[in-house]
Formats: C-alpha cells, structure tokens, sequence
C-alpha cells in the first residue's frame, strides 16, 4: 500500500455542496458520518420518505450537535438546487427514478444502489425484475471501484457505487485474472457478511433471536450480485466468465469476508504472487497486502475504507486461495462512494477517509 494523490482542490476555497437522498438508511447515517468530517464538503440537503420533517439528529442521535439539518421530502428540483454532487442511497428501483429527474440539473450523481451498476438493461431486468427506466443513462454510467476505473471517474457525471460483496471479490480477483494468473473457469467465491448489509428495514431472519449465534448460506445460485460480479471479470478478461457465488449471513453488524478459489495456470508460489499484489497495488491508499502468516479479519477493517487481501497457495490442487475483507458499509458502499466523490471533483482520494479501524 502506498499513498496516492489526485490533484487538489480547486483555489477558490469553495466547499462542494452535497445532498443525500434517503439519508435515513444505513447507507445513508455512513454517508453523513463520514461526510461531517470531510474539510472539502458541505452538507447542504438530506432527504427521507419515512422521516419527512424530522430532524437528523432525532432520527440518528449518534449526530446530534454535528449536523443541523431537517430531513425533506425528495424534490428533484429543490435538491439540484441545493447541491453540486448528490448522494443517492435509496433503494433499488428507485434510484433509477430519482437520476432521471436529478440528470438534466447537470448535477453529479453517484448512485449506491444497483440502477446503474449493469451496461446491459436486460441483465437487469433478469435479475431485478423490472425494465429499467433510463436504458440510455447506463451507458453514461461509470462503476465507482477507484481502483480499477479512476481515470473513468475525473469525467463521471453519473456513478453507480459498487456491491459490499463485488468490492470484495474484485479487489481480490481483478488482479490475477488480468495477468492471466488463474483460471477464470475455475472460479468460486465464498462470502460472509454482516446483517447490515441487508439494510434498515425490518426483516423476521434479521432480527436478534434469529440472527445472533448462527451463520445461514442464502439466495444460493441466485444472489443478484452474482451477474455484477461476472459483468467485471468478463470484462477483465474480454469474454464471459461465470462464478459459483454462495453468501452467508452471520451474527454480526458490519464486515464483509470474502474467500475465493481458483486453479493457477502458472506455477507462481504464494511469495510470488504476493509481490505481484504488492506490485499491482502499491499506489493504492485503500489496499493493504498482508504478509505471510497473516489473513484478513472483518475487526481489522471495521469502521474504516481499508481492504485487506491475503493469499495462499495449495500446492497439492494447483489452486489459490485470496481471502480479502472490507467493512460492507464503508469500503463496500458509503465509503467507496465518497472515495470516488474525491476522485470526480478533482480531490486528493483519501480526504475524510483517513480513518484507522474500529478495535476492539
């Protein structure tokens, strides 16, 4: 890991005005948590269905005294007026709504549902179950992973924020398949998250009976990230490539574990392709290369923008095993987003996000 820096901000001094749309979530509370902090921004409109009129400090009172804002109804006009660059962290299907109405103000827009994730509207109708409302606005769209589409993002005027999970994954992966490392038909992906990846809304498997002392596989051969996951590996590596994605659910908050298996085509050690990592990410302010003897824990990263990847070799199959984690509400959506806000409006990439993991 190693310290990467965009150009500055502009020399008028002027902070850049942000709005989030659905901010009572939990996407939304870790988009104003972060962005309270952030020296460049000014929050200037939130915006909430369910807590209309309500104060931000009365619907989160982890906020009370930092942020002095009412919630509001959404209004497109209203919130173009407000804000430069516009958060929106409302569900799948509506956010699609919310761009169409938001995208003729010449706002920038960054989207952290799955609207505007998929080139293909009828991968999204397959998997979403709906026609997509702005088929033309996916072309627009840039894919929100830093990492591998930064230079995409300087010109973005509308982005779709990654997956908690497909962070995990191609972070992981994207490397050895672009050295053409491993075999891409060979691929599995295990991954564990936390309950607040399924959101704020109440749900019978998530509430506390239900949830603490156990771990659950779930939506196996279906999950809706398997087709976004896919979509970048194809891309990647110029055809298509399919993956065995199972997820689970296990008793805690935050954090995503992802652990991924494929077949080497070379015969690289575990040292190797360690350095290759090191090498593909040593300008990289968010990715931390663990050595030897070491692999990820969700602890180390929670709270923080960081991911962590380690590797291991198993010499008797020929195959590799990458094990990367990432908080699913910061590296793995509000985060991420942020981070790619810094990128769109010319910022260095790691402002407000310098922040060590929570521990214990």
């Amino acid at each position: 890991m190693a310290v990467f820096m965009n150009s500055q901000i502009d020399n008028t001094g002027c902070k850049i005005r942000v709005a989030v749309v659905g901010a009572s979530g939990y996407t939304g509370v870790e988009l104003l948590r972060l962005l309270v902090n952030h020296p460049a921004v000014e929050i200037t409109a939130l915006t909430s269905e369910s807590y209309a009129d309500a104060p931000i400090e009365e619907v989160f009172p982890s906020l009370f005294g930092m942020l002095n804002l009412t919630c509001k109804k959404f209004d497109a006009q209203e919130v173009a007026k407000r804000a430069d660059l516009i958060f929106l962290a409302v569900p799948h299907k509506t956010a699609m709504t919310a761009a169409v109405e938001l995208h003729p103000s010449g706002r920038k827009i960054i989207d952290l549902s799955a609207d505007f994730r998929f080139r293909n509207p009828a991968v999204y109708r397959q998997w979403y179950g709906v026609d997509h409302a702005a088929p033309e606005l996916l072309k627009e769209a840039v894919y929100a992973l830093p990492e591998f589409y930064r230079q995409q993002l300087t010109t973005a005027r509308l982005a779709a924020a990654p997956g908690c999970y497909p962070t995990a994954a191609l972070l992981g992966l994207l490397p050895l398949l672009k050295r053409e490392i491993i075999d891409p038909d060979t691929l599995i992906i295990d991954a564990i998250s936390g309950a607040s990846g399924a959101g704020r809304k109440p749900d019978l498997p998530l509430h506390f009976a239900e949830l603490q002392d156990n771990c659950k596989a779930y939506k196996i051969a279906c999950h809706r990230h398997t087709p976004e996951i896919e979509q970048e590996l194809s891309r990647a590596v110029g055809r298509e490539v399919l993956v065995t994605f199972t997820p689970h659910l296990v008793g805690t908050v935050r954090g995503i574990l992802a652990t991924m298996t494929a077949t080497l085509v070379t015969s690289k050690d575990a040292e190797q392709l360690r350095a290759l990592y090191h090498d593909w990410y040593q300008d990289e302010p968010f990715i931390r290369i663990l050595p030897e003897g070491r692999l990820p824990e969700t602890k180390q990263v929670r709270g923080s923008n960081f991911c962590d990847i380690g590797l291991a070799v198993d010499a008797r199959t020929r195959r590799v095993i990458v094990v990367s984690a990432i908080d699913n509400l910061v590296k793995g959506a509000s985060g991420q987003a942020i981070q790619a806000m810094n990128v769109m409006m010319g910022l260095d990439e790691r402002t407000g996000l310098q922040l060590a993991p929570l521990f214990p």
